[in-house]
């Protein structure tokens, strides 16, 4: 008897990049305004995604942020923030591929033009002891959300002009800053030894959630994307891990943002 043809698991299976989708990020928006009674008003032109939410609580307790007119989303709250003459947008908590990437696509509907993600990270490659920053140039795909809207790939890949304007600008801070490869996982509790040491030998920096599906995102919608790893543990093998600095890392990661949003903003 011959032997039934494997069917592709659902995450890869039916899959039609090229179809559009019946659900709209700017239909979701519509009706979000109509129920909260919000205007239509436009969100600042570079927004952060902080998924650990130090940056945003930090600008709260110093009264320097104010949430949005213009936010509409169901799940976040966005807050507007001045810093070194630029008006920001910052969302906070949004952890994760999917999460990330369901606030991405609102942003981008509601105004804004760059997206920079700024998130803490696990060591992989010991460059140094944390906490640094890596300019992610390349993230493995080891989640969900990017196989929606990209055929199977090992690598989501970043725009390499804006790779290369956020290296000069975090190095002229005088700060320690690499540039390479993370890993994306879905599942941060089942990073294995043999998962680590795997990512190891690929050259893979560091682990974080939501790389792969900004990045694949960002291809697929034609939009400028950047993510930057706040490299601050080895994911709590050791005492005294997850240090991140001044006020939980925020200081330095405001600096950082400060000088990034200048440089990408800025034409190539």
């Amino acid at each position: 008897m011959a032997e039934k043809p494997q069917s592709l698991p659902p995450i890869l299976a039916g899959k039609e990049y090229e179809a559009p989708s019946e659900f709209l990020p700017e239909n979701l928006l519509r009706e979000a305004r109509r129920q909260k009674q919000l205007p239509n008003a436009r969100i600042p032109e570079i927004c952060v995604l902080d998924p650990d939410g130090d940056i945003v609580r930090h600008l709260r307790r110093k009264g320097a942020a104010r949430i949005s007119d213009g936010w509409a989303c169901y799940h976040t709250e966005l807050h507007e923030f001045d810093l070194a003459g630029r008006r920001l947008g910052i969302i906070g908590c949004a952890v994760g591929a999917p999460f990330a990437v369901l606030v991405a696509e609102q942003a981008i509907a509601s105004g804004c033009r760059i997206l920079i993600s700024i998130t803490s990270a696990g060591r992989i490659n010991p460059l140094a002891a944390p906490p640094y920053f890596v300019v992610i140039d390349r993230a493995l795909r080891d989640e969900g959300t990017s196989y929606h809207y990209a055929a199977p790939g090992e690598f989501a890949i970043a725009d390499p002009g804006l790779v290369e304007r956020a290296m000069s600008a975090i190095e002229n801070l005088g700060l320690a800053v690499y540039r390479g490869a993370s890993w994306t996982t879905d599942a941060p509790f089942r990073e294995t030894s043999g998962a680590i040491e795997a990512a190891r030998a690929r050259g893979i920096l560091a682990v974080e959630m939501e790389a792969a599906a900004l990045y694949t995102f960002a291809a697929v919608r034609k939009q400028p994307v950047l993510c930057l790893a706040h490299v601050t543990n080895t994911m709590g093998r050791t005492a005294g891990d997850f240090e991140k600095g001044e006020a939980d890392g925020s200081i330095t990661a405001l600096r950082v943002i400060a000088a990034v949003a200048e440089a990408v903003a800025a034409k190539p």
